[in-house]
């Protein structure tokens, strides 16, 4: 029987022929796109278009006051960029120009063999976000896998699941919450498509198909001083303020505060949920050295959040979704607590030799009601028959907490050898990390029936609640070398590179399942420019996840596994027309699962089962003209299944992988009304198999969003007004990763007034 998802604890290898010729017809559809910035690409450049885009020395700001019919609106502040800072906006504002890659450092997109999105602070605010899948999943190769106001983020990258745990902060993995980030504190979101082990270490949950690191908000040149009122349908109010300064003889020193509170019903059926947030970033930028410190505190209560139903292996035909604002579980409780700090130092040596070194620590809380159902036939109804192994709805306690250090150190060493010049960086990095729970579900006989369309209360727990005790610790540290080469004027660039990943996990319940393992996990890339803005690259990389143990109805009952090896073997281009990037990927990621094999009649545990991805991304982003941004995304997914336990599955796809995704965001100033803006995002995710039996099929779905922003002045200062509807159409439909579905958020209302004083 499935079981909702737990959070914590609140207290003090190349293409099939058809493959192939499916993903040469979406290349022939997309070369008009690929195509047509060319020749807006070679018209001449006002300005302000050069600026935008020029190599040059500086950076500034202008913010220009508009005139005409309305004298008190003002244009958006344009950041002039004349640097090759990689973290610069692109044109349009809404990505950067590149981001880091871990212990590979910082690159331009257009400078790496990966595929990198890396969305600014203004994306970020543009859409009203309030999570991190609120922005990541603009990419067709991302989604979300709970919806909002669920019990904790978690995503889809390239087809494999990735939950919040997997994401790193500054760097540092272990710093995030288990259930969300508060996002108002988060400067950008940099989104690396394809395994990334040998860039940022091994994650806590083993995750393959992406890495995803959030960078903190910094003083700016500019001060900065926000305060900004939310309202969130049904009747949610809050608060958020933001507070930037830089001083000393030569702005060295920063300073910069959020804070945010929100409090009220959300869309969800009787559903109430208060967050609040404060946070701190410091940081002192010198000649030689760099400096910063990041401290956040973060407490939610939620009453009836969205939860997770799993679908009977009886069920023929997947029911139809139920409305957003159903809420599955009637009575369902979470609070979660998160205090964390990080700090980083950089050192230059000399012109030519940089030193680092970073730690953080987290102590996450939570405590959660832990509801089971399991939907028992097509009709959407939880029953209760014993026989049949239906319980019906029933109530527990998963309560959590997660402490967690994390540190990394290295040196980064630049020379020439020859005509060839190289960054090497030698580094490595530790997570160590202790899981104290609680755990208690009711028994078979304390169910009650259920429908997902008309949900009963969920019944008493049978049981007093207790204190979490510690369960397991996990330490992941490793050892990393890597060469970046640069030659023939920087057109060809080489990166190879190895980190020894060692994997400890002990569980301090039984002290006999205890692991020791040790892997390699490698990466080669290569990017060749036969002309300046054209990048063809192509990388292979691989992934690790923690071994475990073999079960004990296995004959080799508490065998501990090597950490299990994923590979990805890909190959693009991309292009950069000046204010449009295009990008197309082919990539093939092969994971390892857990499977069985029969021995002399005796079953033995083994690490044999492979799932197989194989994709095509296409993509573009920028200004289709000056005023009009946009982002629009294409992946099609060809997945298989092979050596499982006992063939059962073999030659069948992977579930919760969908044929098909779409993305479409446009973000338009108007010209009758200076500082008027509108927007809309259309998101469409194709049908996919419920698990990997193929049994069952959930139904694809297309949802659309659309938004306003207006910027005025106001009694002298900078107001920005943000309206946005998401889920406009209001359309029912699951969202869901292998094993579990979940309902769509319905159609909500954000609205917010920004004032920078």
């Amino acid at each position: 029987m499935g079981q909702v998802q737990a959070s914590m604890r609140q207290r003090n290898s190349v293409f099939k022929m058809k493959a192939v010729a499916s993903a040469a017809r979406h290349l022939v559809l997309m070369a008009p796109m690929l195509a047509a910035p060319m020749a807006y690409a070679q018209t001449a450049s006002t300005s302000a278009d050069t600026a935008a885009t020029a190599p040059a020395a500086a950076t500034g700001t202008t913010t220009t006051t508009a005139t005409g019919s309305n004298s008190n609106a003002v244009l958006p502040t344009v950041t002039v960029v004349e640097n090759a800072d990689p973290t610069a906006p692109y044109a349009g504002g809404l990505v950067a120009r590149g981001g880091s890659l871990g212990v590979l450092g910082t690159a331009s997109v257009m400078d790496t063999p990966f595929s990198t999105t890396n969305y600014t602070s203004q994306g970020i605010e543009d859409v009203q976000a309030r999570a991190i899948g609120d922005v990541i999943a603009n990419d067709s190769s991302v989604r979300n896998t709970n919806g909002n106001g669920g019990f904790g983020d978690s995503y889809q990258i390239r087809g494999f699941t990735m939950s919040a745990n997997d994401v790193a902060f500054n760097g540092l993995y272990g710093m995030v919450p288990l259930t969300r980030m508060p996002i108002a504190m988060v400067e950008r979101i940099e989104v690396l498509k394809g395994p990334g082990t040998l860039m940022y270490g091994m994650g806590p949950a083993g995750g393959i198909g992406g890495a995803v690191n959030l960078v903190a908000k910094r003083a700016h040149e500019d001060p900065v001083s926000s305060v900004t009122a939310t309202y969130l349908s049904n009747s949610q109010f809050g608060l958020k303020g933001d507070i930037g300064r830089r001083f000393g003889e030569n702005q060295e020193w920063g300073i910069r505060v959020n804070a945010l509170y929100a409090d009220g019903n959300t869309g969800l059926s009787d559903s109430k949920q208060q967050q609040s947030m404060g946070s701190i970033g410091l940081d002192y930028n010198g000649s030689r050295v760099r400096w910063s410190l990041d401290a956040y505190t973060q407490h939610e209560d939620a009453r009836n959040f969205r939860p997770q139903y799993s679908i009977g292996t009886n069920v023929t035909s997947m029911p139809s979704a139920p409305s957003g604002s159903t809420n599955l579980y009637p009575g369902n409780t979470l609070q979660s607590d998160d205090k964390a700090v990080t700090t980083r130092l950089e050192y230059d040596v000399n012109d030519n030799i940089t030193a680092y070194g970073a730690v953080g620590y987290h102590v996450a809380e939570s405590a959660q009601s832990f509801p089971s159902a399991t939907v028992s036939n097509s009709n959407g109804d939880v029953l209760v028959n014993s026989a049949l192994f239906q319980y019906g709805v029933r109530n527990g306690y998963y309560d959590q907490r997660v402490t967690s250090t994390s540190a990394d150190v290295g040196m980064r060493m630049r020379f020439n050898t020859g005509g060839i010049k190289h960054t090497m960086i030698v580094g490595g990095n530790m997570l160590d990390q202790q899981t104290d729970y609680f755990y208690f579900l009711n028994g078979n006989t304390t169910g009650v029936a259920s429908s997902i369309y008309n949900p009963v209360a969920l019944p008493a727990v049978t049981a007093a609640r207790g204190q979490p005790s510690p369960q397991s610790q996990t330490r992941l540290t490793s050892l990393a070398l890597t060469d970046t080469l640069s030659m023939l004027d920087d057109r060809l660039r080489l990166i190879g590179g190895l980190r020894r990943q060692q994997v400890y996990n002990h569980s301090l319940v039984s002290a006999s399942q205890t692991s020791n393992q040790t892997a390699i996990s490698p990466v080669l890339g290569v990017v060749v420019k036969p002309i300046e803005n054209l990048s063809l690259y192509a990388n292979y990389t691989a992934a690790l996840t923690s071994g475990g143990f073999a079960g004990a109805q296995y004959a080799n009952a508490g065998q501990a596994f090597a950490p299990y090896k994923s590979k990805q073997y890909e190959t693009g281009a991309k292009v950069d027309w000046g204010r449009i990037t295009t990008t197309a990927a082919l990539f093939q990621i092969e994971q390892r699962n857990s499977s069985t094999e029969v021995v002399n009649g005796l079953t033995y545990a083994t690490q044999n089962g492979r799932a197989r991805i194989r994709g095509l991304e296409l993509s573009a982003y920028g200004e289709l003209q000056r005023g009009l941004r946009f982002n629009a995304s294409g992946t099609f997914f060809d997945t298989k299944q092979s050596s499982t336990a006992g063939g059962a599955t073999d030659g069948k796809e992977v579930g919760a992988v969908p044929k098909h995704n779409f993305n479409l965001g446009l973000d338009w100033d108007t010209p009758w009304l200076t500082g008027l803006a509108l927007n809309t995002r259309v998101t469409n995710t194709g049908a996919m198999w419920y698990n990997n039996t193929n049994a069952l099929k959930v139904p694809g779905w297309t949802r659309m969003d659309v938004g306003a922003r207006y910027i005025t002045k106001t009694a002298g200062q900078v107001v920005t007004y943000r309206a946005n509807i998401e889920n406009l159409f209001d359309k029912h439909y699951w969202v869901m990763q292998n094993g579990y579905v979940g309902t769509a958020s319905g159609r909500t209302f954000v609205l917010s007034a920004q004032v920078d004083f």
